[in-house]
């Protein structure tokens, strides 16, 4: 008999990420498959990593790949990862394919069973994440394709974030606009639930009642910030989109909208501008280099260190307004691609947050490499941080 196992796909605006979970009428076991697509960035180079308890097997996409999947770079990760799961799933019986779905707008805040109406709904929702929310349905679509009559999971980024205060929740538009559904929903909860669940096993702090206040950074391609109260948010940085807040990778984050009004004025285009303000900003557009941290921190180019010292002082100017409605401070939690693994960023944010208490050991720092919540800060510190 196969080990059923649940397939877990979170199809990002730069990856895909993929785990296998082995489960029995106790539960779910930790995973014996996980793996990753990096390189779907514009200019990127599709590369698949797959790691089990053999070892780590890589995987490059090259042009012919890509070519024959329509030149979509995108649909040839997803061809690819089907092969992928064939060649190490043969004694395993697939139950459900969970996806991440960054949006899942008023009618969505808890985890569904797709159906066909329920996915036309999602798809309406695509101009409001148009990085995310059209690859997260591509993704649905191909394993319902790949795996018929096997049931297809939505868990909801924003589900997170549904109980938020109406005060943050509400924009300061007239009622018939905010009847239509426009509102403040929050993102990327997925991560920030999962950070959470941790935080609830390694810091009795992040859960007193009498200090419970916990800023949780995800800071990666896309990037956002939360303040959580008890286990609950109160607050994020992102909005009706998951373009406010943060500067991002290719995203600017936050915008005064007469900019908007201003390029329209100019006569640009809702496409024009949806590829600027999404595709051609934020790290990428600052350096005009890459939106890969990394390349920016290898960079000697004084506009990749000037896109760096942005990044990090939008994180530290939002910390700081987080931190006032949460009424102070006690728990600090970075995760996403660059929060685990800059340790530079780190040590800067913490600098510029030192007022709030924040106090990190270089040495645990630099040491920190996003396997679990790792403590980074001092023994006397009265802030925790990790």
């Amino acid at each position: 008999m196969k080990q059923p196992v649940i397939l877990s796909v979170n199809s990002g605006s730069s990856s895909i990420k993929f785990a296998l979970y082995p489960f029995t009428e106790e539960g779910v076991t930790g995973s014996n498959l996980t793996g990753v697509i990096e390189g779907l960035q514009p200019e990127g180079k599709p590369v698949i990593q797959c790691r089990t308890s053999n070892g780590t097997q890589t995987l490059t996409l090259d042009q012919t790949d890509i070519s024959a999947a329509g030149g979509d770079q995108f649909a040839a990760a997803l061809q690819a990862l089907h092969g992928v799961l064939m060649s190490h799933s043969a004694d395993m019986q697939i139950a459900a394919v969970a996806h991440r779905v960054v949006h899942g707008g008023e009618r969505f805040s808890s985890s569904i069973v797709i159906d066909d109406a329920a996915l036309v709904y999602l798809h309406t929702l695509d101009t409001l994440a148009p990085l995310h929310q059209p690859h997260n349905l591509e993704g649905v679509a191909a394993f319902r394709r790949a795996y018929p009559g096997i049931p297809q999971i939505a868990c909801f980024d924003t589900g997170f974030h549904a109980d938020m205060p109406t005060c943050e929740t509400t924009l300061a538009l007239p009622q018939s606009l905010r009847a239509t559904g426009i509102r403040r929903y929050g993102f990327h909860g997925l991560s920030y639930r999962y950070v959470a669940s941790h935080l609830a096993q390694q810091s009795a702090r992040a859960f007193d009642p009498a200090a419970g206040s916990v800023i949780m950074l995800h800071l990666g391609n896309g990037a956002s910030a939360c303040a959580m109260k008890n286990g609950k948010s109160i607050a994020t940085s992102m909005g009706f989109s998951a373009l406010d807040g943060l500067m991002m990778g290719t995203r600017c984050g936050a915008l005064d909208p007469g900019v908007l009004l201003h390029l329209m004025q100019q006569g640009w285009g809702e496409k024009r501008m949806e590829t600027a303000l999404y595709k051609e900003s934020g790290l990428l557009g600052v350096s005009g280099i890459s939106a890969d941290m990394r390349t920016l921190r290898a960079s000697s180019d004084p506009r990749a260190g000037f896109a760096i010292d942005l990044f990090t002082y939008r994180v530290i100017r939002e910390c700081g307004a987080l931190s006032a409605c949460l009424n102070g401070l006690d728990v600090l939690v970075f995760t996403g691609g660059i929060g685990e693994h800059d340790a530079l960023l780190r040590q800067q944010v913490a600098e510029g947050l030192a007022y709030l208490g924040v106090q990190i050991e270089t040495a645990k720092n630099n040491a920190a490499r996003g396997d679990g919540i790792a403590p980074i800060h001092t023994p006397t510190a009265a802030l925790k941080c990790g």
